[in-house]
């Protein structure tokens, strides 16, 4: 009996101790995408309902600015562009940017060449990504070589020559950005004013109003604000989770799947714990007589074998839990565990504890042990009183 208890112990303890590192690594991976996408995209972008572009008064821009929870506001304009460099010719999304952009996101500190340098409109320089560099094969360092940008025109029904259908400008890359393939493969960053210019377009026509907010302030109360201002006919306020919406449902999704998955073929080994309690009922039918003799009640009889089940989830459990523990607190500290490749922004599976994880696998394990445990001490509860149980 003693062996089968361990037994039922270990099982728990390898459940545990599953559950709460596969966990803690998915909410890594989690946090790890959102400072991805948080260098890039702001806390709220405001953009517009329908079309590229909006138009955005001077005092709405000043109310926003005044905000209470506003930090900074950056205009910016985006548009596809053909991008040309020496022989090499590419699609990209040039986003012209304020000097506020860098303050709003978190892009200058995910420079790995040159400088976050994006000019202005007599001088404008650009900053691209570490795919776009790639592919045209730019030296942002040693290059002095200019990159042609070809931007389309809006409602050009007809053209003698190619060029006329384009905006035709050039940019010097001063600058390499890395964050992730969504981001390195498509964005140049330069100026607005340049872009502006370069398009025909007034410094109130922009594609994004991108805000950062100060720390500590409530998100909805902030973006409830904004909407006052904008309304809601025109303009489309986000915050950075309805940026990426689907991103982020998909990783919750794939985060309680697996769970599931783990959660089924913990109920299964639970049933370990079955034949523990019910050979115990066995060996203990005479000790149990002769606590029904001494006038003990079905209820304490059944209550005996329920806190033998909880005993053993709480010891499973608990070990389980000091394993999951160890072995995260070590993966964060020493990167046990590698990512293959080598191509991946982090060498080792990011991990991250949260308390909510814990309470949850201990709920789970509780429950699921007290259902295990239910028939066992039922049983053992309407044992017959036989005295002459060997």
């Amino acid at each position: 009996m003693n062996i089968i208890s361990w037994v039922s112990i270990s099982a728990i303890t390898i459940g545990a101790a599953s559950l709460i590192i596969v966990l803690s690594v998915f909410n890594g991976f989690e946090n790890l995408v959102k400072s991805l996408y948080s260098s890039f995209y702001p806390e709220i972008k405001i953009s517009p309902v329908e079309g590229k572009t909006m138009f955005v008064p001077v005092s709405k821009l000043d109310s926003l600015q005044k905000l209470n929870e506003v930090k900074y506001v950056s205009k910016s304009l985006q548009e596809k562009a053909l991008l040309k460099y020496n022989d090499e010719k590419t699609i990209a999304i040039l986003k012209g940017v304020d000097q506020h952009f860098s303050q709003v996101t978190g892009i200058s500190e995910k420079i790995v060449r040159g400088t976050f340098n994006i000019g202005d409109a007599d001088t404008p320089k650009a900053v691209v990504g570490i795919g776009i560099e790639a592919t045209l094969g730019i030296d942002v360092e040693r290059g002095f070589i200019p990159m042609l940008i070809y931007l389309p025109r809006a409602n050009v029904e007809s053209f003698i020559f190619p060029e006329q259908a384009f905006y035709v400008g050039q940019v010097s890359p001063d600058g390499t950005f890395a964050i992730q393939q969504d981001f390195d493969n498509q964005y140049v960053i330069t100026s607005l004013a340049y872009m502006q210019q370069l398009m025909g377009l007034s410094s109130n026509i922009v594609s994004e109003l991108e805000v950062a907010l100060k720390p500590g302030v409530d998100l909805m109360q902030a973006k409830a604000g904004i909407m006052k201002i904008f309304g809601k006919e025109k303009y489309l306020v986000q915050t950075r989770y309805e940026q990426n919406r689907s991103l982020y449902q998909v990783m919750q999704t794939e985060k309680w799947f697996v769970y599931a998955i783990l959660l089924f073929i913990f109920a299964i080994a639970a049933f370990n714990m079955i034949g523990c309690l019910s050979m115990l009922v066995i060996e203990k039918r005479r000790d149990i007589t002769i606590l029904k003799a001494m006038g003990a009640r079905h209820s304490l009889i059944q209550k005996i074998f329920l806190a033998e089940g909880l005993l053993i989830a709480i010891l499973g459990a608990g070990a389980g839990t000091l394993i999951a523990v160890l072995i995260c607190v070590g993966q964060q500290k020493y990167g046990w565990v590698k990512l293959g490749g080598g191509t991946f922004v982090v060498d080792s599976y990011p991990v991250n504890m949260q308390y909510t994880d814990f309470i949850l696998v201990w709920l789970t394990i509780l429950v699921i042990t007290l259902l295990a445990s239910w028939y066992p001490a039922l049983k053992a509860a309407r044992q017959p009183v036989d005295l002459k149980a060997e």
